[in-house]
């Protein structure tokens, strides 16, 4: 695995640099008022670089976090792509959101291991699988498409799909951008 930057290659727009419209975009993510301790994530300070992107980037990455799957299993989805395209930004965030949603500590670990690893229930043991196979292949086999269509809905398939791919697309970006972790935030050891 090659090695991810150590600094930010761009970083986070400082408050005092930000134009009107980056400072508006910023405040949907992290309204002023928001509880003391949510403080402004690197994410969205490096990729308001880009305004217009930026605002169509959220809303897509918003609807998919309050879309149709259920939120353990789309965190699953998240972290198993997290892993394998090795973003410790994004890994360290979703362990938090998912544990929020009933990951728990074992099943982080787990991911790790994939699908293969003993303990997953057979469906999650595929939501893992679809993952691998949309990085390796970029197309769910058959066989894994059966075991998901048999619980989940057209909406919620495509979903999947979306979920996996929009988390490829932040993985590469934070990846390539260097985007740093938040102090505190989970990395891959913890």
């Amino acid at each position: 695995m090659p090695t991810r930057p150590a600094t930010p290659r761009i970083p986070p727009l400082p408050k005092d640099e930000r134009d009107e419209r980056q400072q508006e975009l910023l405040d949907i993510v992290n309204p002023p008022g928001s509880p003391p301790g949510t403080g402004e994530l690197n994410i969205f300070a490096t990729l308001v670089r880009h305004p217009g992107l930026f605002r169509q980037w959220i809303g897509f990455g918003g609807k998919l976090l309050s879309g149709k799957l259920p939120p353990r299993e789309r965190e699953l989805l998240i972290l198993r792509t997290a892993w394998r395209c090795q973003a410790v930004y994004e890994w360290g965030h979703h362990v938090e959101i998912g544990q929020g949603v009933g990951v728990t500590a074992e099943e982080v670990e787990r991911v790790k291991a994939g699908p293969g690893a003993p303990g997953w229930d057979p469906f999650d043991a595929a939501l893992l699988l679809a993952a691998d196979e949309l990085h390796d292949d970029s197309c769910i086999t058959d066989a894994t498409w059966a075991t998901l269509a048999g619980r989940y809905d057209e909406r919620q398939l495509v979903e999947l799909t979306m979920v996996v791919g929009q988390y490829h697309l932040v993985s590469f970006a934070l990846n390539s951008l260097g985007v740093q972790p938040e102090p505190g935030t989970p990395g891959f050891d913890a």
